[in-house]
Order: structure tokens, then sequence, then C-alpha cells
């Protein structure tokens, strides 16, 4: 309850009461005379599963103004009742359990001990409700909560409603951050004869002296040298990008191939920073599932940062592969003390896999406990929109389409539009999406 009425006070502003009475949750506000009543509670947002029933809801219909898309997912009913929201008095009556399901979408409790998980044993979109469903693209959690605000300016007047402004958060998962300097022989060759057979013919000869070149500092012909490309193009819109660095190695073939110590990587870090920008964890491929290993790169990259004089308040991270166990994952990032994490979207498919863009408390819907760390969902990785093996949006207009309805979704509710792109992936037309997502 405490969660919920935290998070309440956090999206409205105001201090909120939540009581159980009867079967039914009641809702106060401090200091105001008035009542929300939902009762209509549904045991089945506590059920970790994704067979729930949905229906959806009109507001017009229901004789409601209309402040969301329509018509509006209802997950956990197979129908509603005709008259959705009643009021009598100061007092509004709420035939849908809209708090039950924001602690399921948010808590995600349909991902508890999951064993439906693909290659990389990660929940995967298509396992979801919210896919199966057909409202992945939109934020439900929010647009609910929208209407929630209606229904508290209806019974309290005279009630401030805290308002949001929406932004755009740039992040970059530095897999690879070189193609040349820091890959063993083998691999180097590798890409080079990649590089010459798929046309990249002038790389492939400058690969060698590349390499050579950049002992201290990643070398400005590196084809994935994107960096300061990335940093002029958010700077020129007031944005700051954060970058997620690999601090470890857990003998996978996924793993990176640079160490955090190499000169050339402190040497780019620095500049990161000195340009404005911030720096996040990036933990190993198996690190999500190892609590010591991920307390081990924390402390590395934090002892890095230390030595380069780089002082942030708020250092956070995203699982590499966005491997993610829940809730074993989300606890281990908490108890090492990372500020937030940004793993939690899917690697299939872009959308709103926790049903919203605002940033949220971390909450473990095991032992039922609010935690420190705080969630800042992702909507959009690059990869996710464009690669075949996902959603395969191999041409730019079909992958503007994308990224453009989704912040648009983001727009409509004041959220944030947090998009993934790796340094790497920013050849040909791919530029052109990029810069068009940050409009």
């Amino acid at each position: 309850m405490r969660w919920l009425e935290a998070l309440l006070s956090e999206r409205f502003g105001g201090g909120w009461k939540l009581r159980l009475t009867n079967g039914r949750l009641e809702l106060r506000c401090a200091g105001l005379e008035g009542l929300v009543v939902f009762d209509s509670m549904r045991e089945i947002f506590a059920q970790p599963v994704s067979t729930i029933p949905c229906t959806s809801w009109s507001s017009e219909r229901n004789i409601w103004p209309a402040c969301i898309s329509e018509p509006l997912p209802a997950p956990g009913l197979s129908e509603l009742p005709g008259q959705l929201i009643e009021i009598t008095g100061r007092v509004c009556y709420v035939k849908y359990d809209i708090l039950g399901l924001v602690y399921w979408m948010l808590a995600r409790i349909e991902e508890v001990g999951r064993i439906d998980l693909d290659c990389h044993q990660r929940f995967p979109a298509k396992a979801s409700h919210a896919f199966r469903n057909a409202y992945l693209d939109r934020p439900i959690v929010d647009e609910w909560l929208l209407v929630l605000a209606k229904i508290m300016k209806r019974v309290w007047p005279a009630l401030p409603i805290k308002s949001h402004v929406f932004t755009i958060r740039l992040s970059h998962d530095v897999d690879m951050p070189s193609r040349y300097a820091f890959a063993n022989a083998r691999t180097f060759l590798g890409r080079v004869a990649r590089d010459l057979l798929g046309g990249n013919a002038r790389s492939a000869l400058l690969a060698p002296w590349i390499r050579a070149a950049s002992s201290k500092r990643i070398h400005r012909l590196d084809p994935v040298n994107t960096f300061d490309w990335i940093m002029d193009n958010s700077e020129k819109r007031g944005l700051r990008s954060t970058f997620y660095f690999l601090c470890g190695r857990t003998n996978s073939k996924y793993d990176g191939d640079y160490d955090i110590g190499h000169p050339a990587i402190l040497h780019l870090i620095k500049r990161i920073h000195l340009r404005g920008h911030l720096i996040g964890l990036h933990p190993s491929y198996d690190a999500s599932l190892r609590c010591d290993v991920l307390q081990s790169e924390y402390g590395r990259l934090k002892d890095v940062c230390s030595t380069l004089g780089i002082e942030q308040p708020i250092l956070g991270g995203r699982m590499h592969y966005l491997r993610w166990q829940h809730p074993a994952t989300l606890l281990a990032c908490n108890a090492i003390g990372l500020s937030y994490d940004s793993t939690l979207g899917y690697a299939d498919q872009a959308g709103f896999r926790c049903g919203t863009c605002h940033p949220y408390q971390g909450f473990d819907p095991v032992l039922q406990q609010a935690l420190e760390l705080r969630i800042y969902p992702l909507i959009a990785m690059e990869s996710s929109v464009m690669q075949p093996k996902y959603m395969g949006n191999d041409d730019p207009n079909s992958a503007m389409a994308v990224f453009d309805d989704l912040k648009q979704a983001c727009k409509r509710v004041n959220g944030c539009f947090d998009v993934l792109w790796h340094n790497t992936s920013f050849m040909g037309w791919r530029k052109d999406v990029y810069t068009n997502c940050l409009r």
C-alpha cells in the first residue's frame, strides 16, 4: 500500500492514503473531504501469468470526458460494466481495479518465476500479455492514471494535479567501442575479412593502421568510433547521452573484447564526462544472474570514475543483452547500490514492457517491499526495431514510423521516450532514423 501511495504522490503530488475495507480499496487525499472507491478489486493481478482476460473501455461511450486514446485496454476482465465510473456527491465509485493494474504492470508480476524464456534467458515480448492483446505499443498504466487524474479532479476540484513534461532520454550500450583496436588476432582478421566482402574495403585496408594507432585513444577513422557524433547531436538539442560501459567478462562469447582500464577507454570516458554526458554500468553477460560479479564490476566502474575525477550523483546501469531474471536481477541491482536500472524493455519488440514511460520506484513482488532502486523503462532499442530476427524494419520509412509512433505515445502522457542506440549502429540511413528520433 505504501509503495502505491508514494507512487501516486510522485505522479500527482499531494498526500494519498489507501485503505482496504470489506474487499474494497478506498483512496483518500490528505486534508480534503472526498473518497474514491475501487469496488472491483481483482485477485488476478497477483498472479504471475500472461493468460488473464482483457477487454477495452471507451470513455466516451461511458459518458466520461475523453483523456486517452480510444478504446483503452483493460486487462483483468473479459467485459466491463456499462457504467465504469459513478459519482455520488464527494464519493466516486470505480468498477475497474486501476491500482491493481498499476501494481501488476510496474512490479512485473507476470514475469515472476517464468520459464518460457528465449535463448538468452530473457522473458520475450511475444510471451507477454501486452503483446498477445495488442497493447504493447501503448503506455496503458499512464493512460489509466490519466483517467484517475480526471476522477481526482471531479472529487477534489480544488486539488492541483502535478504536471509532467515530455522528455527524451538517450542511452548507448558500449559493447564494441572500436571495431579493430581490442579484438584478439583471430577476431580482428575475421572482421577485416567481413569488411572486405561486405563492401567496406576502405575500413578493411585501414584496419591495421587504426589498430596500431589506438593505444592511447580510439582512432578517429575507426568505423564504430561514433561517440563525438552522438554527443554533437545530443548537445544540439539540449540533451545528454548516457554511455554504459562493460566492466568485466564472464567467459561468455557474448562479452565485450575491451578492458575498461585500457588507456584508450579511459580517454573516451574522460572525454564523455568533460562534455557533460553521463557514464553508466553495462554488466557482463552472466552478471545479471550473479550478484557477486555484479558487485565486482560496479566497484570497478566506481574506481575508474574516481581515478578520472568523475563524480556523478546518479550512477545506474543496464544489463548486457537486456538479460533480466525477475525479481532476482532487480534485487541484485538494488543490493549493490545502483541508483537506477534501465533494462526493462524487450529485446524482440519495442514498446512499453512496464506499461509506462515514467520512471518509478522499484518494488519486490515476492517480499512485497519497496526498493531504493529506480526503474527507467526502456521504450525502444534500435536492434529491436531494425534487426531481421526481431521486428525487421529494414528500411528508413518503416523504422521511422515505429519510433515516431512510440514517441507520440510518450508525448500524449507527458512521459520519457527512452531510446537505446548502440554506437555501432549508425551506418547509412540509420543515422537519419536516429536524428529523426531526437526531433
